[in-house]
């Protein structure tokens, strides 16, 4: 059985939560300990928050008052109601809050039933129950229960670096999926901004927003995750970053942004782009060589149509780099233009061959002496490299035709220098259009 714990200022926000889930009918009150139940297995979060109340004391030093238990049985576990009752008992008795005010919910909303337990953790006198090494005591408790009742030991899911990442399926354990994914690509991808954060999130159909404000006089910075449809529409509550774990947290982020100025190298990703668009007619075309190379293209629209970001996620250098910091001709205005007119493509020398590539003339210029050291052109290099191969995130092969020409970088003048690490315009631009999307958008409060 995993347990998992939280701890919050908020009763009335997991009091909410679970009343969602009854509400969708996936959900039902077991039991609860000093707050009133009619027996009916719903919830009336007003009288329960009421109830709560009572059992706070009138001034204590703990923000955080309240904690948020899920026990999960292992999915091979078929427990009846009055077993999941007892189950939820004993575990708070033995974690020592057998005497406070807490509440106990089943959640059906997925195929392995769960329980939650909401409770306080801020005794009358105002003194806290200490939540050090929660985690060890916990794991203790749940083996033990384990143990007594003949039950399937169950252990977290562990993140393995050849996992796949997957979309969001809306009929799992969305938030479960939401927390493993974005931990994921926290550990595998490198970005710099929010725009290339969201950029390969996207692409799993989870979405991360902002949060600023100030609560009591004091200001807050905080991410708020969203799982969405193939449409980008939202077909969950929102997590707060604290819900799903440090790793998604503002300040981790934040790490990981000045963590990746670092390690990025764009030369591999810029080489590979510059050949397919030199390659490519048409903005489909373009995509779907990208992908090719096992790279995605991501632009955002305005709402008339017009692009203003464009990001590319390599999945084989594991990087995802906003358009402008491959240089001008890989930003959003250069596609646009190109997209909307063949004759605006921007003219591209490739590596691999000395060809100049546009809409209205194709040349060709041959250099005799264009051999290497050892007797070989670079284009017969730049082919046995592009034989090399790869697996995107999906297990497919794909040749990459990168891996090992850092060489052909060499003489190509300002081709392949590092373009600008950061387009405030189009960053500027990027947040205007989410803060027009909330201003739209009337999402419940956190």
């Amino acid at each position: 059985m995993v347990a998992k714990i939280s701890v919050g200022s908020s009763v009335y926000g997991a009091l909410a939560y679970n009343a969602e889930k009854i509400n969708k009918e996936k959900g039902r009150v077991l039991d609860t300990n000093k707050i009133y139940n009619d027996g009916s297995g719903n919830i009336d979060i007003r009288r329960a928050f009421e109830d709560f109340k009572l059992w706070m004391p009138q001034s204590c030093k703990a923000e955080k008052t309240m904690m948020h238990i899920s026990l999960n049985p292992h999915p091979d576990d078929k427990l009846s109601e009055a077993q999941y009752t007892q189950l939820a008992h004993e575990y708070m008795e033995k974690m020592g809050f057998g005497d406070m005010p807490y509440l106990i919910v089943k959640h059906e909303d997925i195929d392995r039933h769960h329980i939650h337990i909401v409770a306080l953790r801020v005794r009358q006198d105002g003194t806290a129950i200490s939540t050090k090494n929660n985690y060890y005591r916990s794991k203790e408790i749940t083996r033990e229960l384990e143990r007594k009742y003949g039950l399937h030991t169950a252990e977290h899911q562990k993140i393995t670096p050849d996992m796949p990442i997957t979309k969001v399926d809306p009929n799992g354990d969305i938030k479960r999926q939401v927390a493993n994914t974005v931990k994921m690509v926290g550990m595998r991808y490198k970005f710099q901004t929010m725009g290339e954060y969201n950029a390969i999130l996207g692409l799993y159909n989870i979405k991360c927003e902002q949060t600023d404000g100030r609560v009591n006089g004091r200001e807050y910075h905080g991410l708020v995750y969203f799982a969405t449809d193939d449409n980008g529409n939202v077909i969950a509550s929102p997590f707060k970053a604290s819900r799903l774990g440090k790793f998604a947290s503002r300040t981790a982020i934040d790490s990981r942004f000045e963590k990746a100025v670092d390690k990025i190298d764009v030369r591999p990703t810029k080489k590979a782009v510059a050949e397919v668009m030199a390659r490519s007619s048409s903005k489909d075309d373009f995509i779907a060589r990208l992908r090719e190379k096992n790279i995605d293209l991501v632009l955002r629209y305005t709402e008339d149509g017009r692009i203003y970001g464009a990001t590319y996620i390599d999945h084989t250098t594991k990087t995802v780099l906003n358009g402008s910091r491959l240089g001008k001709d890989f930003s959003a205005n250069s596609l646009e233009r190109w997209f909307n007119n063949p004759a605006e493509k921007p003219a591209i020398v490739t590596p691999d061959s000395t060809h100049t590539h546009n809409a209205d003339t194709h040349q060709t210029h041959h250099n005799d002496n264009s051999q290497t050291q050892n007797g070989h052109s670079q284009s017969a290099n730049s082919q046995a490299s592009s034989q090399s191969n790869h697996q995107d995130q999906n297990g497919h092969a794909h040749s990459n035709g990168y891996d090992n020409d850092t060489n052909l970088f060499d003489g190509l003048g300002g081709l392949f220098s590092v373009g600008p690490g950061y387009d405030a315009q189009e960053e500027a631009f990027y947040h205007e259009m989410q803060r027009r999307k909330k201003k739209k958008r009337r999402g419940p409060k956190l």
